[in-house]
């Protein structure tokens, strides 16, 4: 049931209040939790956090990925990693709709990555709605910023501390504020 569970999320389909397919994500976030509440009371290095959340997520990350602890995911299973990737302490990730960071990614303290929305409709909003964030390649996130569903992070660019980043954010660029906006381009 999870494959069908992450196929559903991917295409971007609502998860219906209720459904079985809820009900999988509830007990997969369960899970991921007591997994991660172990840990996260548990001094672990870079790399032996890394090697942790390998495992809750149930693929390769590389080598070269770097995590601090506490780390948090709500759901475990719809996270990639690329190459030289550096998350700081703190970090949340809702990735039920998909969270995928590029080769040397660094993440601030903080940061928070929510990749659902419930439905606007007050006798719907039991429902929720998946897109994925992604980061490409060489993006720097400073501290404490948020994400929200369904946007890409063009590569090369930089999110500053404490930016709401509710749209895509072209290459190599400085955006910052809430919602965040371009300040300035990078030369390059």
């Amino acid at each position: 049931m999870l494959e069908e569970l992450l196929a559903h999320l991917n295409q971007g389909k609502t998860l219906m209040k209720g459904s079985e397919f809820e009900k999988t994500m509830q007990a997969v976030a369960i899970e991921t939790q007591r997994q991660l509440g172990a840990i996260n009371h548990t001094y672990k290095t870079d790399l032996e956090m890394k090697d942790t959340v390998e495992q809750i997520i149930g693929h390769p990350i590389p080598e070269t990925v770097r995590i601090r602890q506490p780390f948090y995911l709500d759901f475990g299973k719809n996270v990639e990693f690329g190459e030289n990737v550096f998350v700081n302490a703190s970090v949340h990730m809702q990735d039920q709709g998909g969270v995928r960071i590029g080769n040397n990614a660094l993440i601030g303290h903080q940061v928070v990555f929510a990749t659902l929305d419930h439905d606007l409709a007050a006798d719907k909003r039991g429902n929720l709605h998946p897109a994925p964030i992604v980061l490409e390649d060489d993006v720097w996130i400073g501290s404490n910023a948020v994400f929200l569903k369904g946007i890409t992070i063009g590569a090369g660019s930089v999110v500053a501390g404490g930016s709401v980043v509710t749209k895509d954010v072209p290459r190599n660029v400085v955006v910052g504020g809430n919602p965040a906006r371009v300040i300035k381009e990078i030369a390059q």
